[in-house]
């Protein structure tokens, strides 16, 4: 079964549905990695997300994206604040990937609209790299319950071609946050900016349990589960497609739910919302990471 794909908002590319996050190149060695970008490409995967944040990510992952670079839509990003050091990683990145642009190129990490308001410095050096060829099209990520909300204002200020915040149960058991997704939805909409899902696999903080899984958050591991959730993210309005979770061994099983993928009816959304509302919620990141 091969993944359905959908377009990308105004960028006009036709992505999977899963897109392959970078994240999980954190600390892995080079056959992991392989391993899992053989998988990728395998089950149709046509995108990847990846950043100079991640560990060593760009390091082990850089020559396969050169190898498949006219395959791959490479979404980049930078959380750095000052232009010049904007434009720093960006040429170290397009080292490490081997080529001389990307196709998306975002502000990392902005999670309130104070926080946005210290980017601006960042911003205009994205925009200028946008002019200057480096990259093709520039948006916004962010993971935490002030993202929306810092989206919706970002995508007026500067006219983004994408955003990447967090679409999982919990997150959109919380009242506050879901309004804003839903006006965040309403603005991209109408200006045709595309939305890409994260934390599709997220369950909960790790707490004092012993840390089984790479991410900084305890994700679900069983294939029931990981349907479940991969169909609730990609049956939330909007959602073109979502990043795989960071970790390379659950791979396989996330990229079978969305080869699988059908909508989830809103019935069965209704109640899982219900459900996660009684779920610990894995944000902020600065105090549940580990």
């Amino acid at each position: 079964m091969t993944l359905a794909t959908r377009r990308l908002g105004r960028t006009g590319h036709l992505s999977s549905l899963a897109i392959l996050g970078g994240a999980m190149f954190w600390n892995t060695d080079e056959p992991t990695t392989e391993r899992a970008f053989e998988q990728a490409l395998a089950a149709g995967v046509n995108h990847i997300d990846i950043a100079p944040s991640y560990g060593h990510a760009e390091v082990v992952a850089g020559p396969l994206v050169a190898a498949h670079r006219r395959q791959l839509f490479v979404g980049e990003k930078s959380n750095r604040r000052n232009p010049d050091g904007v434009r720093a990683q960006l040429d170290t990145t397009l080292q490490r990937l081997g080529t001389d642009h990307v196709d998306l190129y975002q502000a990392h990490g902005v999670t309130s609209i104070a926080d946005l308001d210290t980017r601006a410095g960042a911003f205009e050096a994205i925009l200028r790299a946008r002019d200057e060829g480096l990259t093709r099209f520039v948006g916004i990520t962010g993971h935490d319950l002030g993202t929306a909300a810092a989206q919706l204002e970002a995508v007026r200020r500067y006219d983004l071609d994408s955003v990447m915040l967090p679409v999982y149960p919990r997150a959109l058991a919380d009242d506050a946050y879901a309004a804003d997704l839903a006006a965040l939805v309403d603005e991209c909409a109408r200006r045709d900016v595309a939305i890409m899902a994260i934390k599709a696999g997220a369950w909960r903080p790790w707490g004092d349990r012993e840390k089984t899984s790479s991410p900084w958050y305890e994700p679900f591991t069983d294939a029931a589960r990981l349907r479940r959730a991969v169909r609730f993210t990609l049956s939330t309005p909007g959602v073109v497609a979502f990043c795989t979770p960071g970790d390379a061994t659950i791979l396989p099983t996330v990229l079978d739910a969305a080869a699988a993928f059908e909508p989830m009816d809103a019935g069965e959304r209704d109640a899982l919302l219900a459900d996660a509302a009684g779920w610990p919620i894995i944000f902020p990141l600065e105090a549940n990471a580990r």
